[in-house]
């Protein structure tokens, strides 16, 4: 194990860090997923599926990560993803790691489920996102709506894949469930972390945010917490997005998709992006890969909509490999909450520093000077995936370009096709 957060090599190592410093029931429903976890597991086992093809005799000497999406200049290709509760992982929470982002000049995309409110993330700075479900009260999804534009957040991202709730079976034998009922040995557990006890005990109140008052009430953080849960929506449909298209201007991504159908369908609505994502493998396991429905969603949906791959990443060439099969950009959730519980804000900082030396190092290796270089031919399928991959691009009989390589500046992402190995589902 690491000596520290500066001696942190790799995402691995910070995850490291957070399992020790974090008490079983918290680390478990932060690392869980639900039912066998087959689906988390392979969020990012899937990564090694596919493999990079390495170009050489390319000047390398001056590497550009930039990327311009969305009106929006990244520092490099990620997204801070909406993650709830992060005060129950540092006291630090939400705003370490708005600055963190804002310093990496990355967006970061705000929980509904925070610990922290809209108004006082957005006095960080930084570019920013509200994320947001569409609930039976519509009144308490316009409330929301209106506080995020009255504080300037660039855009709102609705996560649609959350009906109910899955199944986290670790949250139901550790007792970090509704209501919260603890066994002894989660609160022996508690006892043997007293660097994450105590500021829990004696320190500000962890609570959700922005779901106190008005329509909310003033009850406990339990009560609220299952008057959230009772207000997930079972039938929202594709006219609620066409309500929120209508009445938000700013840009809007609809997180949660993994069907090339439902793709199509938000692009024709008019979403600016899609976030591809199965919920960290959270909601339904044995669900498909976003890394594997990638390449078909972007073959469905052309150059219409931005597309952003949500899970899995552990490693700045993990990105590449996503960018290379069509992705314009990669949020991550957990690799920031490890730093973050790991070692507050300097936690979250090592984090993305991680990424984007191992980012910007795997460019040069592959030959790229800036992310518009990153093509589709610099990757392919392993095993059984390779000869579908080959005969895909046999019946396509072409290579689908991003835009020409600038030296004028940051890339823009306009979206792009990639190869897809295999049929679309």
């Amino acid at each position: 194990m690491p000596n520290g957060i500066a001696a942190a090599r790799n995402i691995a190592d910070l995850q490291l860090l957070a399992r020790k410093a974090l008490p079983g029931p918290v680390w478990n429903y932060l690392e869980g997923g639900a039912d066998d976890e087959v689906t988390k597991r392979r969020n990012t086992a899937i990564f090694d599926d596919v493999l990079l093809t390495p170009e050489i005799l390319t000047d390398v000497s001056n590497i550009d990560t930039r990327i311009s999406m969305l009106n929006i200049d990244f520092g490099f290709p990620v997204i801070m993803s909406p993650t709830g509760m992060s005060q129950l992982f540092h006291p630090s929470g939400e705003m370490a790691v708005a600055r963190a982002a804002a310093d990496h000049a990355v967006p970061y995309a705000l929980s509904t489920m925070a610990t922290t409110t809209i108004e006082e993330v957005a006095q960080i700075g930084g570019r920013r996102f509200f994320q947001l479900y569409c609930f039976k009260d519509r009144r308490l999804t316009s409330e929301l709506l209106d506080r995020a534009k009255a504080s300037g957040y660039d855009g709102i991202i609705l996560t649609a894949d959350t009906p109910v709730s899955g199944n986290r079976e670790r949250d139901l034998v550790s007792g970090m469930s509704v209501p919260m009922k603890f066994p002894l040995k989660s609160l022996i557990d508690f006892s043997l972390h007293p660097k994450w006890s105590l500021p829990m005990l004696f320190g500000k109140r962890v609570a959700l945010a922005n779901m106190t008052g008005g329509h909310w009430g003033t009850g406990s953080a339990a009560g609220v917490i299952a008057m959230v849960n009772g207000q997930m929506d079972r039938s929202i449909t594709w006219k609620d997005l066409d309500w929120l298209r209508a009445t938000w201007n700013g840009s809007l991504i609809l997180k949660g998709v993994s069907a090339p159908i439902d793709a199509v369908e938000a692009a024709k609505i008019g979403c600016d992006g899609l976030m591809i994502s199965n919920h960290g493998g959270r909601q339904l396991d044995g669900a498909v890969t976003p890394l594997e429905q990638l390449p078909h969603i972007r073959d469905a949906v052309g150059d219409a909509v931005v597309l952003i791959l949500d899970g899995g990443v552990r490693r700045g060439t993990h990105i590449l490999k996503a960018l290379a099969l069509g992705a314009d950009a990669c949020a991550i959730g957990r690799p920031y909450i490890f730093g973050l519980a790991a070692g507050g804000p300097a936690g979250v900082h090592r984090a993305l520093q991680i990424l984007r030396t191992e980012f910007e190092r795997g460019m040069a290796l592959l030959g790229v000077r800036c992310v518009a270089d990153i093509r589709s031919r610099h990757v392919r399928w392993s095993g059984q995936q390779a000869a579908t991959d080959f005969a895909v691009r046999l019946e396509r009989n072409a290579w689908p370009n991003r835009p020409e390589t600038s030296d004028n500046g940051p890339w823009t992402a306009v979206g792009r096709s990639a190869f897809s190995p295999g049929k679309a589902v």
